[in-house]
């Protein structure tokens, strides 16, 4: 009786309009509903419906940039809890690190995976990048997505680098001050390049003045690195990611097809 009075009530939540409205389709195996089933998931829809046994091959297909957005997900999750706890002031930030670590519940823990997740993010990109050159997955009628690609690995890479100021000790501010010094020397960007005279360049309006906030590390850096760091970039990256997806569908699996090298 009890098992009858479970089941009518299953029933009636299967089939009322809000079940409906959320699952759009039954639970039938069928070939359709298989196909829906991917499609219809944001975890699942960058997956190929259907894929060959040539695709199936590891050698065609590591699971990189799949990862490489998963881990994305991690970095995010992570990040947004962090900030929390972290104010991007120069009186603050180190001591909010060390309260992460040693005074907030699990916070270590926290600190950790964002850390660690980031250095797995940015290996697996390049991992993703090789992958797809080395099975030459950028020719047509891929150029494009290849070309958003190199801009998600740049975004990625400046990502781990305006995120590495912020603990603000010394081994992130002399990292930051050597990367931003580099900087200077970018062709029409930095006012130590080639053509900056001709652009009228100087110390106080290049492109690492911009990062830096000043012609030093100081408060005004630590701010922009953070508003880089958990705004500008991450909306960016996820622009593009949504791009990348949408050209993988339109353009085709990769590693379903062998690509001809000739």
């Amino acid at each position: 009786m009890a098992n009858l009075s479970l089941k009518t009530l299953q029933d009636a939540v299967v089939d009322s309009q809000v079940w409906k409205s959320i699952f759009r389709h039954g639970y039938t195996m069928n070939r359709r509903n298989r196909l829906l089933a991917i499609t219809n998931n944001v975890f699942y829809h960058i997956l190929p419906t259907k894929i060959t046994k040539h695709g199936m091959r590891m050698r065609f297909h590591w699971g990189a940039g799949i990862m490489t957005f998963y881990l994305f997900l991690v970095l995010t999750f992570t990040g947004v809890l962090l900030m929390f706890y972290y104010v991007p002031t120069v009186p603050r930030a180190y001591f909010d690190m060390k309260d992460l670590q040693n005074v907030v519940p699990f916070g270590n823990i926290l600190r950790n995976m964002h850390r660690y997740a980031a250095h797995a993010m940015v290996f697996m990109v390049m991992v993703h990048m090789a992958r797809t050159f080395y099975t030459a997955s950028y020719k047509p009628p891929r150029e494009f997505n290849w070309m958003v690609g190199v801009i998600l690995l740049k975004l990625t890479f400046l990502l781990s680098f305006s995120g590495y100021l912020l603990p603000w000790d010394q081994l992130a501010i002399w990292a930051v001050t050597v990367g931003t010094n580099m900087a200077r020397a970018t062709p029409m960007l930095g006012y130590e390049g080639p053509f900056s005279n001709l652009i009228g360049l100087k110390i106080t309006n290049d492109i690492r003045f911009a990062l830096l906030g000043g012609t030093t590390v100081g408060s005004a850096t630590l701010l922009r690195f953070y508003v880089l760091h958990c705004i500008a970039l991450p909306i960016a990256l996820t622009a593009l990611i949504a791009v990348h997806f949408w050209r993988v569908r339109r353009d085709g699996y990769s590693g379903d097809v062998p690509v001809k090298t000739s």
